[in-house]
């Protein structure tokens, strides 16, 4: 097994010699889907973070109402500089319309299609502590096509006992419960030390997709892919981009302050010397 989430390593099982041969004199599928987009798996996984930012954001447009939007008013909302905007919704087949923009529904519509988002992917949260709970009743998951389907703990006071509605079961009928529902992602919020057998039972049960709240680097098979989330390490990356400002402020003097940088549908943006964006 790999391990996931180090420095040089995809994270996957090595591919025998003779299947890497197989591999390479195999005809390449083609880098389009027939309408001008690259296929999802030829866009650079840099873009589809960005992609995910760019819907959510444009989500937020339409429920106000807006029907078209500048690439300039939608970078500066996304955080990210208009050029390197365009290059990304290239990626999908859109180019906008000179003077225009973009149409609001269509740009949705073109991302949620290669984001796979155009039916629901059901999910699977494994361990009901204070993080399981606060995802098994967050609502903004179903209304995003990821309806939370199934829970799993070890604790047996917690046996069938409903969060957010939805049963809780044992770690043991992961297997079963995930093939009936049909679970595509599996959600790991358990202490550090249960998360591999939690990941290898998701996997087991044919879970190919593995958001992973436990600060382990997970060993999974070549199909599995895993992200994960370790909230510490962001809060330390804050805590040196902090401590990089305070030093370089002169003697008795706070650090910089960030700046609002413009507006974007009345809604002010703010940016620090260092060119990020810090949204509200």
């Amino acid at each position: 097994m790999a391990q996931r989430g180090q420095s040089g390593s995809n994270g996957r099982r090595p591919v025998p010699p003779a299947e890497n041969a197989a591999e390479v004199t195999a005809p390449m599928p083609p880098l389009t889907n027939g309408q001008g987009a690259l296929s999802p798996r030829a866009i650079p996984e840099a873009a589809v973070a960005r992609l995910a930012v760019y819907l959510r954001v444009l989500s937020g447009m339409k429920e106000q109402g807006i029907g078209t939007v500048s690439s300039e008013e939608l970078s500066v909302a996304a955080g990210v500089n208009s050029a390197k905007l365009r290059k990304d919704l290239s990626y999908i087949g859109t180019y906008g319309t000179r003077g225009v923009g973009y149409e609001v529904e269509v740009l949705i519509d073109q991302i949620e299609r290669v984001l796979g988002l155009t039916r629901e992917q059901s999910v699977a949260v494994v361990g009901i502590g204070n993080l399981g709970h606060a995802l098994a009743n967050y609502g903004g998951f179903p209304g995003r096509g990821f309806p939370v389907t199934a829970l799993f703990d070890v604790d047996p006071d917690l046996m069938g006992v409903p969060v957010g509605g939805i049963p809780v079961n044992h770690i043991d009928d992961i297997p079963p419960v995930c093939r009936a529902k049909e679970i595509t992602i599996g959600v790991i919020a358990t202490p550090p030390a249960a998360a591999q057998t939690v990941c290898d039972r998701l996997v087991a049960a044919g879970v190919e997709c593995i958001l992973n709240f436990a600060p382990v680097v997970l060993q999974v098979p070549e199909t599995v892919e895993v992200r994960k989330v370790d909230l510490a390490v962001e809060l330390q990356i804050l805590s040196f981009h902090q401590a990089r400002r305070a030093d370089s402020a002169p003697t008795g003097e706070t650090a910089p302050q960030p700046r609002i940088s413009g507006r974007v549908n009345g809604t002010p943006r703010h940016s620090v010397d260092n060119g990020a964006v810090v949204r509200r």
